[in-house]
């Protein structure tokens, strides 16, 4: 499962990253989430949402720099064929009111 081995690369990165929201969130971390995905042949390409928290707007949007920073590393992987940045945006939390930043990424795997 692609979600897995972003999700590890990520920790092994030093991003405190989850696949969904801690019950009492708080400081920075990140969620990860797939937002679809297409098989061709044996090789897939999955589209993920990594949302970037923090305790400030500028906090945020450090966290999400580092993180798309990572990410476009994240093809040295064995399961990674490449890892390409869509689209990265400021994307408030209203819910929850917290500062939020939003990278969304192509990823083509095995």
């Amino acid at each position: 499962m692609i979600e897995e081995v972003i999700l590890n690369y990520l920790r092994k990165n030093a991003f405190s990253c989850y696949m969904s929201m801690l019950e009492k969130p708080s400081g920075n971390f990140c969620i990860l989430e797939k937002t679809g995905d297409s098989p061709d042949e044996g090789i897939y390409t999955a589209m993920l949402a990594v949302q970037s928290y923090g305790s400030s707007d500028f906090s945020a949007a450090q966290l999400s720099h580092f993180v798309v920073q990572a990410m476009l590393d994240a093809d040295t992987l064995p399961e990674i064929v490449s890892c390409d940045l869509v689209t990265e945006y400021n994307f408030p939390d209203t819910t929850r009111k917290r500062p939020r930043y939003q990278a969304v990424f192509s990823i083509t795997h095995y």
